[in-house]
């Protein structure tokens, strides 16, 4: 009896097995881990060209221009190689526990998508993007081999033709686009028109999967993105160097850190007291420190309060000095 009983169970086990894996299958995924996985891959594709056009930093510039519409086409080729083609999920979707099931198998049971749809996808993704920065050059090569009035008219025309065809054929391309999308918020298969083509459509790689939603995060990024809102705020408002002269002259007595005012002993002024270099018109805002005209200012005309950095007094209107001259007999 025992026997029989775990017999039974098997087969019942067995029995359910299959239509457990077509519910699984049938679970919908949610419109946001389709939306984030796409945002990934986008992310990824920008990160592979950012690191890819950083090893021709220090060639010619421009060396990469001429052939970047290729190149970007290659990179997502390489990507959906060792991505889409192998284990039939993008980075993004391997994320996110999601892979692409066949949509055109009439099997409850999940099937992976085959070469003739991998391809199509990739075909579909990269080709549309290549075409459109290459429509304009295509155009041109049309009217190389042109030679009399005549035949350049009619190459005009051709051209004139084609590129009205082109304009017309993106516009139904991305009209489709926006009603695929459409679709797609309304049912929740399908956000790119791609997919709805080849008959990809995302689903669960693991049985009840549930996305786990954490706010610590969130929280988070608000609390700092409302401090730096607050610190940019409140900096413009803090006037560093009146506070900077204010508690050296708390900490030092009042006193300045180049002794007489920025003078050597013989009383020739050596350095502006803003730029730190030889004062060029040299002038003076009531105390005894020497700055360049343009430097005392274009500090003046942004901040009526100033005050001299050095010692902490208020600034005055600038007024020319005279600098005292040493000079040396020949011996």
């Amino acid at each position: 009896m025992a026997g029989l009983v775990s017999e039974e169970n098997q087969k019942g086990t067995a029995g359910r097995s299959g239509p457990e894996t077509g519910d699984e299958l049938q679970t919908p995924v949610l419109r946001i881990s389709q939306l984030d996985a796409l945002e990934l891959d986008s992310a990824l594709e920008q990160l592979v060209w950012t690191q890819f056009s950083q090893c021709f930093q220090n060639c010619r510039p421009g060396l990469l221009t001429p052939l970047e519409p290729e190149l970007r086409a290659l990179l997502q080729l390489l990507l959906w190689r060792f991505t889409l083609f192998s284990s039939s999920a993008t980075v993004g979707q391997s994320l996110l526990s999601l892979h692409y099931n066949n949509t055109f198998s009439s099997s409850p049971r999940y099937r992976p998508l085959s070469r003739r749809q991998k391809l199509g996808l990739a075909l579909l993704t990269a080709g549309p993007c290549w075409l459109k920065e290459r429509s304009h050059s295509l155009l041109l090569c049309l009217g190389l081999n042109t030679g009399g009035p005549v035949s350049e008219r009619d190459s005009g025309l051709l051209q004139k033709g084609l590129r009205s065809c082109l304009n017309l054929i993106s516009c139904i391309a991305q009209l489709a686009s926006l009603i695929n999308f459409l679709v797609f918020l309304r049912k929740g298969c399908h956000p790119v028109l791609a997919e709805r083509i080849v008959g990809a459509q995302a689903v669960f790689t693991k049985p009840n999967v549930v996305r786990d939603i954490t706010y610590q995060y969130m929280n988070r990024e608000l609390l700092w993105h409302g401090f730096a809102e607050f610190l940019i705020f409140l900096l413009p408002l803090i006037n560093t160097r009146k506070l900077k002269a204010t508690v050296y002259s708390i900490v030092f007595g009042g006193g300045s850190a180049d002794g007489e005012g920025g003078r050597d002993v013989h009383g020739v002024w050596k350095e502006c007291g803003l730029c730190g270099e030889w004062p060029t018109m040299p002038h003076t805002v009531g105390c005894q420190h020497v700055f360049c005209y343009y430097c005392i200012k274009s500090h003046i005309i942004a901040d009526a309060c100033l005050t001299c950095p050095k010692c902490g007094a208020e600034a005055g209107q600038p007024e020319p000095v005279k600098i005292e001259v040493e000079m040396t007999g020949r011996q």
